[in-house]
Order: C-alpha cells, then structure tokens, then sequence
C-alpha cells in the first residue's frame, strides 16, 4: 500500500479527511473553552476571597444579618 492509496481512503477522502477536521475543530474548540472557563472561575474565586474579611481566602465568611 503506498501513501497515495493511503491518502486516497479507498476513495472516499472527500468524505473521510473532512470529518477528521471537523473533528479536531470540535476537540480543540471544547479546549478552548474549557480554558477560558477555568480562567474564569479562577478570576470569580479570587475575586470573592479578596473580599472577604482581612482580604484572606481562608477567612471566615460573613453570616448574614450579623453587623
């Protein structure tokens, strides 16, 4: 089997090769996102702790209805 033959799936490429790409699009887009999630909810949590008492994220947090 040469590379050619390999390439050429038995002649259907034109619906092979297209799919390997749509499925690598899919895979490194869910990535991405799943990044940018993270990065988020990183930013979310640091946020809060930096505003709880004494700035300290491991400071108790305040109950409500209590001065």
């Amino acid at each position: 089997m040469s590379l050619n033959e390999f390439l050429d799936m038995g002649g259907y490429a034109r619906f092979v090769w297209p799919s390997y790409l749509l499925g690598v699009i899919v895979l490194g887009g869910n990535v991405w996102a799943a990044l940018r999630m993270h990065a988020a909810a990183r930013a979310r949590a640091l946020r809060r702790a930096a505003t709880r008492p004494g700035g300290r994220p491991d400071a108790a947090p305040l109950r409500a209805g209590t001065p």
